[in-house]
């Protein structure tokens, strides 16, 4: 496989710049950057990381605008995709490493992937000649998530014109190139098991939740059950501290049965899935109420989603399949022994996402084959940043990959 000549640091003026992609996937921005060009140490991976999303160096800095870097100050506006192309059995596949940062502090979570993000990924490798344009028709990309080991397929569809088929997605203004992602074998994609508890339902806090891994663990809860409908504002539910803290105390203690680990494979304690930036995933759900299958209202955790994440989504939607769990409570559907396709539309703040989930049973067992969803994509903007306040380390480093 031969690689086209991607671009790395440069020096100018006497200041290392680097190269990046801004792009939005789905309701997501962030950036996008060719891995080689970035420092192979961990420690200078992560300074480079701060300097581009304008994040603290070191400690807290409650209120961070991120008025020095890229960032825009949610969750879902500060993901970072490292991305690669590998030779895999079937072709060129790209590897993609998700870094997840917060606008307030240093830290930078390296255990989930962004379904959103994700979809950014084809486009970025097309713009960037990484794999070769089709002249029509559907292009199709396979990739694979380091972080969670999901494989997913991201499909494109060039029209007679050249341009991308593009598609209008809630909660993004107008049309964008459109992407099909399917997400393969998702089930217990972070803990090895479809329901991490080993039960679809458990009794947290003297609340019933249910705790399951598709694509993304997640903990389900019952709106009703915390005095919610499901369809509250996002800003009423971030003004509601009394619920807020309720909801945080779940979360943690389901995590802990979850036996969510560190990105070293070491069991995450209380404290760390407290801290945590995106483990475990926490949904509430309620009655639909403009004709899908259920409403819901999600968390990332420590932030109320403006719309909802597409891993979360295709995770609840798969949870509706899961006999007895409070996802199929609400909202039952079933697989057969025969591999077949079940849809199911999601209400929440930005719209209704609607799913696909490719499932079947092998005797009292589920099956989840893959999960799909659509979403949108653009290049927001490409370039070189420059890093003023590199450390010497890194700089050392930009110069190693210069080339």
């Amino acid at each position: 496989m031969t690689m086209p000549q991607m671009p790395g640091p440069r020096l100018r003026h006497g200041v290392w710049e680097f190269p990046v992609h801004h792009m939005r996937g789905g309701t997501s921005t962030g950036l996008v950057i060719w891995e080689p060009a970035a420092p192979a140490d961990d420690e200078l991976r992560e300074e480079l990381l701060r300097h581009l999303m304008g994040v603290p160096l070191e400690g807290e800095r409650p209120g961070n605008k991120q008025t020095t870097g890229l960032g825009r100050g949610p969750a879902t506006s500060n993901k970072v995709f490292f991305a690669r192309m590998e030779q895999a059995d079937a072709g060129a596949r790209l590897v993609s490493t998700l870094a997840q940062l917060a606008a307030d502090h240093g830290r930078i979570d390296w255990s989930v992937n962004c379904g959103n993000m994700s979809s950014a990924l084809q486009l970025w490798a097309l713009d960037s000649e990484l794999v070769e344009h089709i002249a029509t028709g559907a292009h199709e990309l396979a990739i694979r998530n380091t972080n969670t080991g999901v494989l997913t397929t991201s499909r494109m569809v060039l029209q007679a014109d050249g341009a991308f088929a593009t598609a209008e997605i809630p909660g993004v203004m107008g049309r964008h190139p459109a992407v099909d992602l399917f997400l393969h074998q998702p089930a217990g994609a972070k803990t090895g098991a479809l329901l991490p508890t080993g039960n679809p339902v458990d009794t947290i806090a003297g609340v019933r939740v249910s705790c399951v891994d598709v694509a993304v663990p997640m903990v389900i809860v019952r709106a009703a059950d915390l005095g919610k409908t499901g369809h509250e504002s996002v800003g009423e539910l971030a003004a509601d501290a009394d619920f807020l803290q309720r909801l945080k105390a779940i979360w943690v203690e389901a995590g802990l049965k979850m036996q969510l680990r560190r990105k070293n494979g070491s069991l995450m304690s209380a404290a760390d899935i407290a801290q945590s930036e995106t483990l475990p995933k926490v949904c509430i759900i309620g009655a639909a109420r403009a004709g899908a299958d259920l409403a819901v209202r999600y968390f990332t955790p420590q932030t109320v989603h403006s719309s909802l994440a597409v891993s979360g989504g295709c995770c609840l939607a798969a949870a509706t399949l899961v006999a007895g769990s409070v996802a199929h409570e609400l909202a039952p559907k079933s697989a057969t022994s025969v591999l077949g396709e079940v849809k199911v539309d999601i209400e929440n703040p930005a719209g209704i996402l609607s799913t696909t989930v490719v499932a079947s049973t092998q005797g009292d067992a589920l099956r989840i084959a893959s999960a799909a969803y659509q979403r949108s994509a653009q290049v927001l903007l490409k370039g070189y940043v420059p890093l003023y306040a590199a450390s010497a380390a890194l700089r050392a480093a930009l110069a190693q990959r210069a080339g």
